[in-house]
């Protein structure tokens, strides 16, 4: 079951939480702003439960699925937090060696709806791993909320650095065939981005969904394969692909990008009011069809 995105919901509102949901306003002013648009009609009853997460609409693949053998596997991480932690998810029909793909979370940590796209990649064929930033602090606690403060309190530097560790133990995992794919939602997609310019020559294949770019100064090691996934309305991460772009022309990159019309930063996520049905759909056929191209030769 997936939620729909059929409502009278205003634009400013869907604005208003992403700048809540990236520590741009605080909760008090997401609230009160929200509650400013009472006088339009809008009640803070219909408002807040299409804005925040129902991860009990965030399941197209059960997590018992027999097609699917899903477990929680640690790797280690000596230059981040020492040991990591994920959700790996194999094929259960798989009787030689796939491709593998690193699943990265949005900025609040391993939360249901990244987990079953982990799920979803495995019924694709591919053995998928999710990792869980927030594991060094005892893992995802349960809402979005929490996670989001607990996460902005790791160190930055040292995430970046569990990611790369976990890209890394996935590529070398027992049935990998060796070739690594990322894809990644929001900050996840950041992290492909920066996984991109960081291991040029270890990531054959990465998805970043509405994810900034790495830092500047590596940027220009950032060769692809990449296909872009952005959202038509979500002004804060668009305005950062121009630059973005002519850095990967620069550097004679193999890259791709789609824009999704009509589409708020996080239309794929099925667990609020942004998602869209239609874009989502395509957005992954695309994601899935990229991967058993880079993957699978």
């Amino acid at each position: 079951m997936t939620q729909q995105n059929h409502h009278p919901i205003p634009q400013e509102a869907f604005d208003w939480y992403d700048e809540y949901a990236h520590g741009l306003i605080s909760r008090r002013a997401f609230l009160d702003r929200l509650a400013g648009l009472s006088a339009a009609g809008f009640s803070m009853a219909v408002l807040l439960p299409a804005l925040m997460p129902n991860y009990a609409l965030a399941e197209q693949v059960s997590f018992n699925d027999e097609d699917i053998t899903p477990t929680y596997e640690k790797f280690e991480s000596p230059l981040g937090h020492g040991e990591g932690r994920g959700y790996l998810v194999r094929p259960s029909a798989l009787e030689d060696t796939a491709p593998v793909v690193l699943v990265v979370h949005e900025n609040r940590g391993l939360n249901p709806y990244v987990k079953d796209v982990a799920r979803r990649a495995a019924k694709a064929g591919f053995i998928a791993f999710a990792p869980d930033a927030l594991y060094p602090v005892g893992g995802y606690p349960g809402n979005d909320d929490e996670g989001r403060a607990m996460q902005r309190e790791l160190d930055r530097a040292k995430v970046e650095q569990d990611f790369i560790a976990a890209a890394r133990y996935l590529k070398a995992l027992p049935g990998s065939n060796g070739q690594l794919g990322a894809v990644g939602f929001c900050f996840g997609g950041y992290v492909v981005n920066m996984l991109a310019a960081v291991m040029p020559d270890e990531l054959n294949a990465g998805v970043p969904f509405y994810g900034t770019p790495a830092a500047e100064e590596i940027r220009g090691q950032v060769r692809g394969p990449l296909m872009v996934q952005l959202a038509e309305l979500d002004e804060r991460v668009n305005d950062t692909w121009p630059d973005y772009e002519q850095t990967l022309k620069a550097n004679g990159a193999d890259y791709v990008m789609h824009m999704y019309p009509g589409t708020n930063h996080g239309f794929h996520n099925d667990s609020t009011a942004r998602y869209d049905p239609e874009a989502a759909e395509l957005a992954w056929s695309r994601t899935i069809e990229f991967f058993n191209q880079h993957l699978t030769g």
